[in-house]
């Protein structure tokens, strides 16, 4: 299925009042959600509920099957042999594909592959077809990209403090990454390296990093989630200066280019995953029946389920506001800011109420709920804690 970059109503004003999603993203939307029934959930439900992705032999064919189905490769450019979907369409793929149990960091359970780090896409003709062509084709797995550091990491310009020295025609790297997500399985990454002074946003290179150099060490971090993230120490690691992705000093401009528009997709998960917990949780009050009357009957949890309704309608229509501007090549700094700490906090909200409403039920592994709460409460966090949006919002509306 193909969907363009571009809204279809060709107009630059986003839709109000009675909006709905245009055919060809709810024929993608219903896609993905029968993908997810047939296909994914099945799998899933053959595994351990802290399950962190799909065993290799399960995950091969479920791959091949959305290949088949042409959701692979969905955020890379047609130009680049990708499917090319709009921002939109991405947020409407991202929402229904985290509708299963490890859909927080494993959307689909790993089925949509296909898409290496953006910054690739900055990448010589070489190091495209030598990194990012296999995961394109299916040749090989997902990439890391290691951009944040014990110092910091909602502020990665002045935080950055692992050093990359040129001597000759290699660089030699020091320095420690936190938080790497897939770099104790991905067979590369990118690396964010300081190469110019302290503090300077024009201080800092991107680097293509195998995984297997000598003088590099991984741990896994022990964290409340299921997936574990690494932490990386680099000792004297030498890289070729043909690994350094665009010029010198230029790696915060091009990791400004995924920071801001990935913030968008990343709340689409939280909200696909609020989305199905209600469901759950309406269903769940209507039968469930306390003190002489269905739990449903009760102005408490009546109210509940209407406060999570409205701040989930709130929350998409927010996501794809959002999206549709991108789409548009609008300056999406606010809108990307205003959905990602709107959505990852509603959802949270949405989530806690479903807990409460289930009762201890909701606390026990029989059910997805603990798991979600935990992998919601860490997207509170990622892509820029909710405060760290806030001071982007405010900074833009005060300029």
């Amino acid at each position: 299925m193909s969907v363009t970059a571009t809204p279809s109503s060709g107009s630059d004003t986003f839709p109000t009042g009675a909006w709905e999603l245009p055919d060809e993203f709810r024929m993608l939307a219903d896609t993905v959600r029968r993908f997810m029934e047939t296909e994914v959930r099945p799998l899933e439900d053959t595994l351990p509920h802290d399950a962190a992705g799909l065993p290799p032999e399960l995950l091969g064919p479920l791959q091949a099957k959305a290949r088949a189905a042409d959701l692979w490769a969905l955020q890379t450019p047609a130009e680049f042999g990708g499917a090319g979907l709009s921002v939109l369409g991405q947020v409407v793929v991202a929402e229904e594909a985290a509708k299963c149990r490890m859909g927080a960091f494993f959307p689909a359970c790993g089925a949509f592959g296909g898409n290496p780090p953006t910054v690739m896409f900055s990448a010589t003709k070489e190091q495209f077809e030598t990194y990012a062509r296999p995961i394109i084709e299916g040749r090989a797995g997902r990439a890391f990209t290691a951009i944040s550091e014990p110092s910091g990491g909602s502020d990665p310009a002045r935080a950055i403090r692992c050093r990359a020295e040129r001597d000759g025609d290699h660089y030699v790297i020091n320095g420690t990454k936190m938080w790497t997500t897939h770099a104790g399985s991905a067979a590369w990454g990118v690396l964010y390296a300081r190469t110019g002074e302290p503090g300077r946003r024009d201080g800092i290179s991107c680097f293509i990093l195998p995984n297997d150099v000598e003088g590099l060490t991984k741990f896994p971090i022990d964290v409340m989630t299921s997936y574990a993230p690494y932490e990386l120490h680099f000792d004297n690691v030498r890289i070729p200066v043909a690994n350094r992705i665009g010029e010198e000093g230029q790696g915060f401009n091009l990791a400004s280019q995924f920071l801001v528009s990935g913030r968008i997709a990343y709340a689409a998960g939280p909200i696909g995953i609020a989305q199905q917990a209600l469901g759950m949780a309406i269903d769940w009050v209507k039968q469930r029946e306390v003190f002489g009357s269905r739990l449903a009957d009760k102005q408490g949890i009546q109210w509940m389920i209407a406060d999570s309704e409205v701040e989930l309608r709130a929350a998409r229509l927010l996501m794809y506001q959002a999206a549709w501007n991108a789409d548009l090549g609008k300056d999406v700094r606010v809108d990307a800011s205003v959905c990602k700490m709107y959505g990852t906090e509603a959802a949270y909200r949405v989530l806690d109420r479903c807990v409460q409403m289930f009762g201890a039920l909701g606390l026990s592994k029989e059910m997805p709920l603990e798991r979600w709460f935990r992998d919601l409460r860490v997207k509170r966090l990622g892509e820029g804690a909710s405060e760290v949006q806030k001071m982007i919002i405010a900074r833009e509306l005060l300029r």
